[in-house]
């Protein structure tokens, strides 16, 4: 992983350049919240149904060509994965992907549609860096970090610079779902004037930990299950924390059942399918969690659910 650089604005911005140049803008919806009109960015909309792409594309296609030559390694659930495999194959790089092996099986089969291979562990029971760290010192690939990357900040960053462009300013408020802080870090580098509000899973808030702490915070032995598959690290980066600190909003969890709600939500009212951790941001705004007003903006950031659970989820409804 990179420690030898900070990701900055200027970063962010060059991301944002590269990336309008070979994706369009994600739309910016109006909904109406509690009586509150405000916007949604539909990341869920991107090519591999996730903000990710942002990231895997601004970090491979800075990498040397020496260092695509000796091709990548990537950590993930399923949308870096997805994200890095996309931009892997628009480049012409050779990608190995570690997931777990209970990770939505939709993940799974889309990263290795995409031309990765998977290389899976147990979760829990395996460590996963772990599992990278000897698949990068074994292949002498590049790590690709989900989140801790500079590169990586500044490409999930992007979404802000196009979400200023879209609305001809910054937002007020913006409302991230949050796993690492990757997201969360990118957002406060390209919109120095929105405030950052940070979304969690319930016992899985380990940026918003790490921020009251003033240090990187691990997960217990024993973390309650969530359905956010997609915001479950053990714990955040220094990187991210030193971005974060003094610009984000912590505190703000979720359960899942207030999630089910904003999936829901999404589908009745906006007409998508999101993933239960792409439906954070919109659970804590519709469970009066942040608040809101004309400026605000939540991210919606990820549609990757298997269509059966899916469907048993809206019929529960």
């Amino acid at each position: 992983m990179n420690t030898d650089r900070l990701p900055t604005r200027e970063g962010v911005q060059s991301a944002a350049r590269s990336i309008a140049a070979i994706l369009p803008p994600t739309p910016l919806l109006p909904v109406e919240i509690a009586g509150v009109s405000c916007l949604v960015k539909a990341e869920s909309l991107q090519p591999i149904g996730a903000f990710k792409i942002r990231g895997g594309w601004w970090r491979l296609s800075n990498l040397t060509e020496q260092e695509k030559a000796r091709g990548v390694v990537a950590v993930s659930s399923g949308n870096h994965a997805q994200g890095v495999a996309w931009a892997a194959r628009r480049l012409g790089i050779e990608a190995a992907i570690v997931m777990p092996r209970d990770a939505p099986r939709v993940k799974l089969e889309a990263t290795k549609a995409l031309g990765a291979e998977l290389v899976l562990y147990e979760r829990p029971g395996e460590d996963r860096d772990e599992v990278a760290a000897r698949e990068v010192e074994r292949r002498g690939a590049v790590l690709v970090h989900a989140f801790g990357d500079p590169w990586v900040i500044e490409g999930q960053g992007s979404a802000g610079i196009e979400i200023a462009e879209q609305m001809g300013r910054q937002p007020s408020r913006i409302v991230a779902c949050c796993g690492g802080g990757g997201l969360a870090a990118g957002l406060a580098l390209a919109c120095p004037d929105s405030t950052i509000q940070l979304v969690e899973p319930q016992g899985w808030d380990m940026v918003g930990r790490a921020l009251a702490a003033g240090e990187v915070v691990r997960v217990g032995e024993d973390p309650p299950a969530t359905i956010c598959d997609a915001l479950r690290p053990d714990a955040t980066k220094p990187i991210n924390l030193a971005v974060l600190r003094d610009r984000a909003e912590p505190g703000v969890t979720v359960t899942d059942a207030e999630v089910r709600d904003a999936q829901r939500f999404a589908f009745a009212r906006l007409r998508l399918a999101l993933e239960p951790g792409g439906a954070a941001a919109l659970a804590a705004a519709l469970a009066g969690k942040v608040p809101l007003d004309a400026d605000t903006v939540i991210m919606l950031t990820g549609g990757n659910t298997d269509p059966s659970d899916f469907a048993g989820m809206l019929a529960e409804g």
